[in-house]
């Protein structure tokens, strides 16, 4: 099993959260895992991108080359486009709003979701970056459990609510990928 993902967004929008998340669950699913990241403009808006590598044997290197990328994870439809040479064919984008609709068309494989309505749904825009991660799931190769139990890990200090709202948002990003393959 190997997954090559490259997670892109902007500051602010939690695309770290998202990396950390799926780096723990990979862990704990006992797979070997690899990061690098861009964050130096991150508080100001700027780009913030992330490649991470999971495999169920050693990795010897943190960047993913050029028509490799299996999955890219985008919290902005700008980013998402920036990244596209790296996808595969067989490559799947997980993106945000339909804005680019004509370009992310022509790509084979796609789920395209309001994040922030789906968040406001399930309760508070600030869990969009985890209705994008649940959208995800069909596509990382990671036990769902250990996904679930990395939230809980990763958010437990803010208390039992938050924990629970982000599971919601997780369900509710996989029930909609699953329900638009």
């Amino acid at each position: 099993m190997k997954k090559d993902i490259i997670l892109s967004g902007v500051g602010g929008q939690g695309i770290l959260s998202i990396a950390t998340v799926i780096g723990q669950a990979a862990l704990k699913d006992g797979l070997y895992m690899k990061q690098a990241e861009v964050h130096g403009m991150s508080q100001r808006g700027g780009d913030v991108q992330s490649n991470l590598r999971i495999s169920d044997r050693p990795i010897a290197s943190d960047l993913i080359p050029t028509g490799k990328c299996d999955l890219i994870i985008s919290l902005e439809p700008m980013e998402a486009l920036r990244y596209l040479p790296y996808l595969s064919p067989e490559g799947w984008l997980v993106t945000t709003e339909e804005a680019l609709k004509a370009e992310l068309d022509k790509l084979p494989h796609k789920i395209v979701l309001n994040v922030n309505e789906v968040a406001k749904e399930v309760g508070s825009p600030r869990v969009a970056n985890i209705v994008l991660l649940g959208a995800t799931i069909p596509f990382l190769g990671i036990d769902y459990q250990k996904v679930q139990d990395s939230i809980r890990d990763i958010f437990q200090r803010k208390g039992e609510a938050i924990v629970e709202l982000n599971l919601k948002a997780l369900v509710a990003g996989k029930e909609i990928a699953e329900n638009l393959m």
